[in-house]
């Protein structure tokens, strides 16, 4: 027989809500920043190479970063070339590969098309669990993995135009770079051999360091327009920094599980900015094709995220 709620139970509850309330906003917030990036990151390409776009954001993030790290003690002592070439890792494959990849696809397609592309991310960090730490994923992954791959599939088909080859390689390609992170980046936290701002601005200032002399190489000194710089500033402060304090500090509060429920809207968020924004517009097939995606990629990340949070991709 269940027992009557005391009162002092509901107000607990109650005060619980309450402090959750604000990093559910939070969550929101860091969601419709990471949707407006793609389209954000499409303006600017009109004006410069995607390669300077990347290079000049994470760049710009990490001397922002930098001067805020501080020494910690170590936890677990080890070898310190096991922290140098993970972080290195990180770096290359977060910012240099995946990000450099994802502006490469977003001069070809929508970002609306890019954001739901990277929605598959988890399913590729469930993949290299089971691969490389030998972690097999449950049922609820693979058929949430199978629902999405194939609702991704009907979006690419019923487009009003054919995805281009080179674009669907480069979307991969940022898919698997993008999910680096999160299997790296959990082996780091649970040694805690280093904070969260040493996480973020080292990985930062390697991969947008690397981008620096490939992008004057292959693209050139910028010749950008006054507001095109407040473009790259924001996507620097906003986007990046912002985002990942607000995320991080939501996490206090809230289990990954919520947060990444929230998140997997940002395809959606993406669609109805570029709409507003730039006018691409999605077909019915389109949009009920979003629809189910973002579930079966929520059903995917069911087990995933209990472990850590989501790979950004913002």
């Amino acid at each position: 027989m269940m027992q009557p709620t005391s009162p002092d139970g509901s107000e607990r509850r109650k005060r619980v809500v309450a402090s959750r309330a604000p990093a559910v906003g939070e969550v929101f917030a860091v969601a419709a920043l990471w949707a407006s990036s793609f389209i954000a990151v499409r303006v600017i390409l009109a004006h410069t190479g995607p390669l300077t776009v990347a290079a000049l954001r994470y760049s710009m993030a990490a001397v922002l970063l930098l001067p805020w790290i501080r020494r910690r003690p170590r936890a677990t002592a080890g070898p310190r070339w096991w922290l140098a070439w993970r972080l290195a890792l990180i770096g290359i494959s977060q910012y240099t590969v995946a990000n450099a990849a994802l502006f490469l696809a977003l001069t070809m397609v929508t970002p609306a098309t890019a954001s739901l592309a990277l929605s598959l991310t988890p399913i590729a960090v469930w993949i290299l669990e089971a691969t490389l730490l030998g972690d097999p994923p449950s049922r609820g992954q693979v058929a949430g993995s199978v629902v999405a791959v194939v609702a991704c599939a009907v979006f690419f088909a019923g487009g009003a135009t054919r995805m281009p080859v080179g674009a669907l390689g480069l979307l991969a390609v940022a898919t698997i770079g993008f999910a680096v992170l999160p299997i790296l980046g959990r082996q780091i936290a649970r040694r805690r051999v280093v904070g969260t701002v040493t996480l973020t601005a080292v990985p930062l200032a390697i991969g947008g360091g690397v981008l620096i002399p490939i992008a004057g190489i292959a693209e050139g000194i910028p010749h950008l327009p006054l507001w095109g710089w407040g473009i790259i500033v924001g996507l620097a402060v906003a986007n990046t920094l912002a985002g990942y304090l607000l995320f991080n500090h939501a996490l206090r509060r809230l289990r990954a599980t919520e947060a990444n429920i929230i998140l997997n809207l940002i395809p959606l968020g993406t669609a109805l900015i570029a709409w507003g924004a730039l006018g691409d517009r999605l077909t019915p097939l389109q949009m009920a094709a979003m629809a189910v995606a973002i579930c079966g990629v929520t059903l995917a990340q069911r087990r995933t995220v209990r472990r850590g949070p989501r790979a950004p991709t913002g």
